[in-house]
């Protein structure tokens, strides 16, 4: 059996951790969990260590401070492959990710190198967005697809299975986006190395418990990262 690393970076989700690391781990007996935590000050660092005792499957690795999701995801990443992940993937803390699309992911990353979900694949499948929200994020995407020009309907997603040898040969370290943007940046190197990408949909639900970590400020780094990825890439540098 492959071993498969789900790692999920983590501040200040101590409500969610008791749902979800049972969820996710019901579904598959080849599935482990990576809490990457930034020094959650609510304690969501110490209650994932707590669990980790009872369950073998369940691994944490603790950052000194909050950076954001970028930095967290690259020691996450890197963390899973020194584990003997065979199959990695990404997922978020709040729920907003069905845990029960696993084996759906497990089983079309069998012939193919990426497996991303998508809001976007079939309409829109949000549920309890506001429609301000709901329409930034679907013409947001359409906007990073047209100047990118990369063949994905969800660039912005984080809902992602990869294979090992992917990872391994995409250079991921080096990407330098933080927030949003570094679903973007992980998206382009997929397509610039020739991944075979197969996207299924799944619908979001926003979360119910904790507080999102969306900022404008993470907004417009991903709107400058789509043209700097273009840019790098017509002067052969992506």
């Amino acid at each position: 059996m492959r071993r498969c690393v789900v790692v999920i970076p983590t501040y200040d989700e101590v409500e969610n951790l008791p749902e979800l690391v049972p969820r996710v781990l019901g579904q598959n007996a080849g599935i482990e969990i990576l809490i990457v935590d930034d020094a959650s000050p609510d304690g969501t660092g110490e209650l994932a260590e707590q669990l980790a005792q009872h369950e073998p499957r369940l691994h944490v690795l603790h950052r000194p401070r909050k950076e954001g999701l970028g930095p967290a995801y690259r020691a996450g990443l890197a963390e899973a492959l020194r584990l003997g992940a065979d199959l990695i993937v990404q997922m978020d803390a709040d729920l907003s990710h069905p845990p029960e699309t696993l084996p759906v992911m497990l089983r079309e990353i069998e012939h193919c190198d990426v497996v991303l979900g998508s809001r976007y694949k079939t309409g829109i499948t949000v549920v309890n967005w506001p429609i301000e929200r709901i329409l930034l994020s679907y013409f947001g995407n359409a906007y990073v697809r047209l100047v990118t020009r990369m063949p994905i309907s969800d660039t912005t997603g984080g809902f992602r299975c990869i294979r090992r040898t992917m990872l391994e040969r995409m250079d991921f370290e080096r990407i330098r986006a933080n927030g949003y943007a570094f679903q973007i940046e992980m998206n382009h190197r997929f397509v610039r190395h020739r991944a075979r990408i197969e996207e299924i949909p799944f619908f979001f639900h926003d979360r119910t418990r904790g507080v999102s970590k969306l900022t404008k400020r993470i907004g417009l780094e991903a709107l400058w990262v789509a043209w700097r990825l273009r840019i790098a890439h017509l002067l052969g540098r992506g």
